[in-house]
């Protein structure tokens, strides 16, 4: 390392440009440098073999949890290799199977060809070399998955042992008599460890010199307070500013930024001082622990810090993402440092006992005061969440009787059910902490401390997760966003969808923090690279049957070719629609019934493709709707009729969209026809939906079908005295003086009879459409009365008489 180091100042001194010349070097050659040769499959089988053997020398020293936990997860991962192993070589012995099938077997009493011969020769030595490394996989996957098992029993009956393992209680004097009684030989224990660790600083420093050690303080300095604090000012600046998003994103994307800024510089701080030290040899080997101990120690706290300092801001009540008041908020804030505090020191305490190997009453006792610790920091809270909830519930009922006395509420208080939550486990795990410390069993007291406090932080930081992705995925598929706006001028897509597909990926997204929160949850209770494991094998699929298996992968990739195909069915009858048809000749109702028999037929296209991509066999798919087809012709019978009636629609066309209809005692236009139902509005610009078997087995008058134009009607009668001629001349020129009437066909005046002392007359006139009748008659029924009136003729009406009979008189 030293020569490593002596050769990049040398680098360095050379000048700036060479140096970054360097590393822009080795950044391109590390692809290359990693890349070796792939392994053949005798020496992956190998290494798992070496591995596995590794694991089973380790296992029966091992003595710690963490230690049968880390073999455990090899164990796994060499299963793992090893399945992969047999995985990739199948395909590959199925080849060679395959080509000695064409070869056939050797003949019998005849010679072959050598060539062919030494052929065969070759593949079956390929082959039963394929199937022993085959074989051999397998039974290595299996022996891997029998010991990984075999580990986790152990760590399973190594915890239990551990946490119903009885001791003396922190709390009475004979553990702190044997403490005292064992404390100088504990003692002598750590001054030795503290002199390797001063000497081995001491000759580095003489060796190599003070540079690189001040050199990664300062950094860390540099990293812990003037950088740290300048981000989390940016980040505050940020979100003040116009830039930031509207919305709550900004609270959520400022509490996310702390958290990381917060987290990370801390906890790289460290990790850069002690790089610092170990390049020039400055550690000790049995310090190595208590360094990797303060390095998880420190991001464990900055964690702890800096969530509470997101989630609490007892200084910015309106950035506050929890539903607290300002005392409870400050007090909470107290307590979530002593307990990143307390997470920190007991961690490098634990660091420091395994280091100096001291003894189990020390062990003891240090493990019992931690557990005290704990209780107390849980008891604090707990007493702050009851007090907050007091507070809440006095405001609540103070707000309803001001609401009953008519007063005006500005705004409702609102009570966090988390409270509830909260009290009631932090209640629980204090009760048991306490029943196990006072019998002794400490172990068990520190390990429900423990959980309980790291439960509530990865609850409450899956929170926060939760909230940062719900904000970000509705923030960007927003129609004001620039994203969203994009996305709506490049594909076309409504508003409304492009919020809908906002709201799914976020709802993925918080499923997938859900995921995540509960295997943080459930770590320390087992191995969790099994967990992820048995999740992750869900990707192979859910058997069904024997030829059916639903993967995730495949229900995706399904999924993603219905929408593409929607969506390209989609643009394909907007180009027929508003591109290709209106080129052509065609009306407006066939243009309609290709582009909706177009839309249908691709749906259907799309439909299969999506089932084949899902895996579904197309064989299967037919014997399923065969099976059902007696259910579903029953079921759906209207439905089906109804469909079938509008492709008969869309094809005969003996109705079209722009004709006008009578059906019953209803009449309109028609403005769609879809597969199901027509739609037809009426006079009063109201909808009339008329399923199509309607349309085909009933009686239905199509004014516009045969002959677009329409025909006014109008009778009447008048007196047998009046000049005929000349009224008969009055109405034609008043037709033609309309400009709705039609020369062709010329209106026409007929006598259709005579009897009763009056002539009726019958007259016809034609115009352009049979939507322009009512209001054109209405106009000659106007200048008809005119006419009529200017020559004095009456119109004459049926003579009612009534014959009545006197009644004498008596």
């Amino acid at each position: 390392m030293a020569g490593l180091l002596s050769f990049f100042r040398t680098i360095l001194k050379r000048g700036p440009s060479l140096a970054l010349l360097l590393c822009g070097a080795l950044l391109l050659a590390a692809p290359v440098l990693a890349q070796d040769d792939d392994p053949t499959p005798k020496q992956q089988l190998a290494s798992i073999e070496a591995s596995l053997k590794d694991v089973e020398r380790k296992r029966d020293a091992a003595d710690a949890i963490e230690t049968l936990a880390m073999l455990s997860e090899t164990a796994s991962q060499a299963r793992r290799d090893a399945e992969a192993l047999d995985k990739s070589l199948q395909p590959q012995l199925d080849q060679l199977n395959e080509q000695l099938s064409q070869l056939g077997p050797a003949p019998d009493g005849s010679t072959e060809l050598p060539e062919l011969a030494a052929q065969r020769r070759n593949l079956t030595r390929q082959r039963d070399a394929l199937a022993a490394s085959i074989a051999q996989a397998k039974a290595s996957a299996v022996r891997a998955g029998q010991l990984a098992t075999d580990i986790d029993k152990q760590r399973t009956a190594q915890r239990t042992e551990e946490l119903g393992q009885k001791v003396d209680s922190p709390l009475s004097p004979s553990l702190w008599r044997k403490v005292a009684k064992q404390l100088p030989i504990d003692v002598a224990r750590v001054m030795p460890l503290a002199e390797q660790g001063r000497d081995a600083l001491a000759a580095a420093l003489r060796k190599e010199g003070w540079s690189t050690p001040l050199l990664g303080l300062l950094a860390a300095l540099v990293m812990m307070f003037p950088l740290r604090l300048w981000l989390r000012s940016l980040g505050r600046r940020f979100a003040a500013s116009e830039r930031a998003p509207d919305g709550r994103l900004r609270r959520s994307g400022l509490a996310m930024w702390l958290l990381l800024v917060g987290t990370l510089l801390p906890g790289y701080a460290v990790v850069v001082f002690i790089a610092s030290l170990n390049a020039i040899g400055a550690i000790a080997p049995r310090l190595q622990t208590v360094a990797e101990g303060v390095q998880q120690a420190t991001f464990a706290a900055a964690f702890i810090a800096a969530l509470s300092a997101c989630l609490l801001v007892p200084t910015r009540p309106s950035w506050r993402l929890l539903n607290l008041d300002d005392t409870a908020a400050l007090k909470l804030r107290k307590y979530a440092w002593g307990a990143a505090a307390l997470a920190w020191l007991s961690t490098v305490l634990v660091a420091i006992d395994r280091a100096t190997r001291t003894s189990d009453v020390t062990t003891v006792a240090l493990d019992g005061v931690i557990a005290l610790t704990y209780l107390g920091l849980i008891m604090a809270m707990l007493v702050t969440l009851a007090r907050l909830h007091r507070r809440q519930t006095a405001e609540a009922e103070a707000k309803l009787e001001a609401q009953a006395d008519g007063q005006t509420v500005a705004t409702p208080v609102r009570r966090g059910s988390w409270l509830v939550l909260a009290r009631v486990a932090g209640n629980a795990a204090v009760v048991a902490a306490i029943i196990a410390t006072l019998l002794g069993y400490v172990n068990f007291a520190k390990f429900v401390n423990q959980q309980l406090i790291g439960g509530t932080i990865v609850v409450m930081a899956a929170m926060l997760l939760f909230k940062f992705v719900d904000d970000f995925c509705t923030w960007l598929l927003n129609a004001d966003s620039k994203v969203g706006q994009t996305i709506l001028l490049s594909t076309g897509l409504s508003v409304s969808r492009l919020e809908q597909a906002g709201v799914l990926l976020s709802a993925m997204l918080r499923t997938l923090v859900v995921l995540i929160a509960l295997l943080a949850l459930a770590a320390p209770f087992g191995n969790i690279g099994t967990i992820v494991e048995r999740i992750g094998s869900l990707a192979n699929g859910i058997v069904i049957n024997k030829d059916l298996t639903l993967q995730p992968g495949r229900i995706v990739t399904g999924v993603l070719v219905l929408l593409v195909g929607i969506g390209l069915t989609q643009l394909m009858q907007r180009w027929l629609t508003d591109t290709y048809l209106p080129k052509t000749e065609l009306d407006l109702g066939a243009r309609n019934s290709i582009s909706t028999i177009a839309g249908y037929v691709g749906i259907i296209l799309v439909g299969l493709w999506a089932l084949t991509a899902m895996g579904l066999n197309l064989k299967n798919l037919a014997l399923l709707v065969s099976a059902l087809s007696v259910g579903i012709g029953f079921g759906l019978q209207a439905i089906i009729q109804n469909f079938v009636s509008g492709l008969i629609l869309l094809a005969e066309r003996p109705v079209k969209i722009g004709d006008w209809v009578k059906l019953g005692d209803q009449e309109g236009d028609i403005r769609r026809i879809n597969v199901r139902s027509t739609e037809i509005q009426v006079g009063d610009k109201s909808t009339l939906i008329v399923p199509n078997s309607e349309l085909i087995t009933k009686t239905i008058r199509n004014m516009t079908m045969g002959n677009n134009q329409g025909r006014i009607q109008i009778q009447f009668a008048v007196p047998t005295s009046t000049d005929v001629a000349g009224l008969r001349q009055a109405l034609l020129d008043a037709y033609g003086a309309h400009t709705s009437v039609l020369q062709q066909p010329a209106p026409s005046v007929y006598i259709d009879s005579i009897a009763g002392g009056q002539i009726t007359f019958n007259s016809f006139a034609y115009v352009a459409s049979p939507r322009q009748v009512y209001g054109t008659r209405s106009d000659l029924y106007f200048s008809l009365l005119q006419i009529l009136s200017e020559r004095d003729i009456p119109l004459s009406t049926p003579t009612d008489i009534h014959l009545v009979r006197d009644t004498p008189a008596e």
